[in-house]
């Protein structure tokens, strides 16, 4: 198991206990207001964008974020920079405190969920604080799992968090991940190519469009990450992760199947055979006048 190291270093509001009952009442006001229809909230605003907006009006020494699952470490810092206005050099070293290998840091460990983040706090502070959670997170409900024990003394956590984050961006929910575990497990124990798309996505990505489409010719793409022509799993994960996600790389389901697609009302189909995907693909793909979703 990865031991990620943190600190306590990330700074306390100052005078927090003579705010909090401005910050609660403050909060009660605006919810007074929201119901009587006298604060307009923008209908295309989430529900964690709308907290987010009303949490931070009332507190000006932190700010409340939430990450997403499936996002990756520059998403995360471009994201948190908006909301504390970092620089460049407090981005870098977010990123630079993430757990890293002989190529540098990895990907995977940056937990999602809803952060109380100090408006000074530097890029290893944030770190600190979402790593820590990754470590409480991931000790009380995976590794304490009595079945994930058992799967954890032949699988260590950094080929789980790898495994996890190909699950988080290639299924269509928590319902179907632990059948694509165990379409993943299937074809490294028959010593297969991946094949996954997602990580093409991540081979491709860059600052205009973190997540782009995939096309066939990426399948040729020259990168470690390409796994349709590299063997095994990536060298790091290609995202953050989901408690469920990993859950599913510790426990595949048993299934013979060896392929799989996603319709357009994202259902899970799979297949045994490469015959029987390639049918697949003409019922639930062609046949649908294509998809988004990409077949594996």
């Amino acid at each position: 198991m990865i031991q990620i190291n943190t600190s306590n270093s990330t700074r306390r509001p100052k005078n927090k206990g003579k705010h909090r009952w401005g910050l609660l009442s403050l909060i009660a006001i605006i919810g007074f207001f929201i119901a009587m229809g006298i604060v307009y909230v923008e209908s295309g605003l989430n529900s964690n964008s709308i907290l987010s907006f009303y949490l931070n009006l009332a507190n000006p020494y932190v700010r409340y974020i939430t990450i997403e699952p499936g996002m990756r470490m520059e998403q995360i810092a471009e994201k948190i920079s908006k909301t504390i206005a970092w620089t460049d050099k407090d981005k870098k070293e977010f990123i630079d405190s993430a757990p890293k290998d002989d190529n540098g840091p990895m990907e995977g460990f940056f937990m999602p969920g809803s952060y109380w983040i100090n408006i000074d706090a530097t890029g290893k502070e944030v770190a600190d604080q979402i790593l820590a959670n990754f470590n409480k997170e991931v000790g009380d409900k995976v590794l304490a799992g009595k079945q994930t024990k058992q799967s954890a003394q032949k699988i260590n956590l950094e080929t789980a968090v790898r495994i996890a984050s190909i699950i988080q961006k290639e299924a269509a929910g928590p319902k179907d991940m632990n059948l694509i575990s165990g379409v993943i497990w299937n074809r490294l124990f028959k010593g297969m190519t991946l094949g996954m798309d997602a990580t093409l996505q991540y081979a491709k990505g860059n600052e205009d469009n973190w997540w782009p489409k995939v096309l066939s010719v990426d399948k040729k793409i020259d990168s470690p990450y390409n796994t349709y022509s590299n063997l095994g799993l990536p060298p790091t994960a290609i995202s953050n992760i989901s408690i469920d996600a990993l859950k599913a790389a510790y426990a595949p389901q048993k299934t013979d199947c060896m392929y799989y697609l996603h319709d357009n009302n994202r259902q899970i189909h799979c297949a045994k055979t490469y015959e029987q995907h390639k049918n697949n693909i003409q019922t639930y793909l062609i046949g649908s006048r294509g998809s988004n979703r990409s077949a594996n």
